[in-house]
């Protein structure tokens, strides 16, 4: 267990030096609009994670696509690595760029990891609330995760460098800040959905938040189905309960997807 932690710890520390030569986020391109039309082709949002380009976010995309949504990638600034509040003021003015483009009033979100941490600091701190409509997190360490932690305890320095670790570490300043109060303000419809295997938000439990989320745990209804962190942007039944929060309909994974 201990290589396997320093293991992760070695490959955050790595992708922040590789961090620094990443492209930023793209400015909105034009989504596919020949799906059948879901509620006026609505707009969605995947806010991607810590060292999540956006290529890797392309299968939930076009899973959207497919669905009918009118669907956008948004990459973090420097892959996330920075500080969280600061990728939050740069992800409002891509919210701004979507709009504009679309002559959507509002748009939903759909953010894995760092992303569900960005996006839900825009809707608390920043006055989001007013633009995003439906809120769904994919493995955010709400509440910190000890995988951060462990950075520094092995001896690598504060989450060797790292910014954003530090800030999702259980106990930091900046989420003491985020969950003061209510943890879902405004009339946006919040969904999280977390996985027993996820590798690195521990406990699972802090991927979920307070005060009238729907809290979903994938193996809560289909206690088979193996799901890692990555794995939640990619697995079916977790689309499928992706979908049904868009929707505004009830929790029904399918657990057969693929």
């Amino acid at each position: 267990m201990l290589l396997r932690k320093t293991a992760l710890a070695l490959t955050l520390a790595t992708a922040a030096v590789l961090a620094t030569t990443a492209p930023a986020a793209a400015a909105p391109a034009a989504a596919p609009t020949s799906a059948p039309a879901v509620a006026a082709a609505r707009t969605v949002i995947v806010v991607g994670g810590l060292s999540g380009i956006a290529v890797a976010y392309e299968p939930i995309a076009n899973r959207l696509r497919a669905d009918g949504y009118r669907t956008f990638v948004y990459q973090l600034p420097g892959l996330g690595f920075g500080d969280i509040p600061a990728s939050a003021r740069a992800f409002a003015g891509y919210v701004e760029q979507v709009r504009a483009s679309t002559g959507a009033s509002t748009v939903d979100v759909v953010a894995h990891s760092e992303g569900g941490l960005v996006s839900r600091y825009y809707l608390k701190r920043l006055g989001g609330t007013a633009t995003i409509g439906r809120y769904v997190s994919l493995g955010t360490p709400h509440y910190g995760t000890y995988v951060a932690n462990i950075v520094a305890f092995l001896g690598l320095g504060s989450c060797a460098g790292v910014v954003a670790c530090q800030q999702m570490s259980i106990g930091s300043a900046f989420l003491a800040d985020l969950n003061a109060g209510d943890d879902t303000p405004g009339a946006v419809r919040y969904t999280t959905i977390r996985t027993l295997q996820d590798e690195l938000v521990r406990p699972t439990g802090n991927a979920a938040v307070n005060d009238g989320a729907t809290n979903v745990l994938i193996q809560t209804y289909c206690p088979l189905r193996v799901v890692g962190h990555l794995g939640l942007v990619l697995d079916g039944t977790a689309y499928t309960i992706v979908r049904g929060a868009l929707a505004d309909g009830p929790v029904r994974p399918n657990c057969l997807a693929v």
